[in-house]
């Protein structure tokens, strides 16, 4: 994840994120980069959080490296690499500054991660970046969440999830101003002499309209490729909750 935003909840993201399709994005991106002839060698993950899809990236062969700016997600994905035995490189870095040591055969980014990029000049400054690390004709695919989704979905509401270790309140506040929605999470967690310990984060996102996705990527000299529906995996719609974009690199 990004931004600074997973801090104390990163302990508790494995627990309460549970319900993420990960095995379904595995076979559908997986899939997208074999379409595009990358079966193999080095793959990128940006804010690959706990590490649970770099893992399953790893998985199909690839050559995975993982950047976070979260050092308690990478502490928990360092773990995960301990008890696989998976050869994946985690770097402690900012997207809007990572580095690498050469160029990469792809690109991936999912979980809405972008979405906390809320200025222009940060997402168009990740898009520089990827370019830059791809090989020539090299793939980009990501993920992000859409306008309809923060306005009509979660709008200002408030979600609550309980389970037997702990339960998270989700306050969501929505500006539609600037599109971007505050979520203030405040999570329980039961301890080992089972109290429950209260903490609380803030986090901001922000949507953008296809159309602003598609330029700053060609500013960043990336070209898009291809849009779809994350659900039906079909073209956009207007009710489209999550979208995945597809990018080439395109000469440097």
């Amino acid at each position: 994840m990004c931004e600074n935003a997973y801090t104390s909840f990163a302990k508790a993201y494995d627990l309460f994120m549970g319900d993420i399709p990960y095995g379904e994005w595995q076979r559908y991106i997986g899939g997208l980069l074999k379409d595009r002839g990358i079966e193999n060698g080095l793959v990128l993950e940006l804010c690959c959080g706990t590490g649970t899809f770099t893992e399953l990236l790893a998985a199909l062969g690839y050559d995975m490296i993982g950047v976070d700016s979260s050092s308690e997600m990478l502490e928990i994905a360092a773990q995960k690499k301990t008890a696989s035995g998976t050869d994946i490189l985690y770097l402690l870095q900012d997207i809007r500054e990572f580095e690498l040591y050469g160029t990469v055969r792809a690109i991936v980014c999912v979980c809405d991660s972008l979405n906390y990029m809320v200025q222009e000049e940060d997402l168009r400054a990740v898009f520089s970046l990827v370019n830059n690390y791809l090989d020539p004709g090299g793939v980009f695919i990501f993920d992000m969440k859409t306008v309809y989704y923060m306005e009509q979905v979660m709008g200002d509401s408030v979600a609550v999830r309980h389970l037997e270790e702990g339960t998270l309140i989700w306050e969501n506040n929505y500006f539609p101003e600037d599109q971007t929605n505050e979520y203030e999470l405040t999570f329980f967690l039961r301890g080992p002499d089972g109290r429950y310990a209260r903490q609380q984060e803030t986090h901001l996102q922000r949507a953008y309209k296809t159309e602003d996705i598609r330029r700053l990527l060609l500013e960043a000299g990336l070209v898009p490729e291809a849009v779809y529906d994350a659900d039906t995996k079909g073209a956009p719609r207007p009710d489209s909750e999550r979208l995945y974009f597809v990018a080439r690199e395109s000469g440097k």
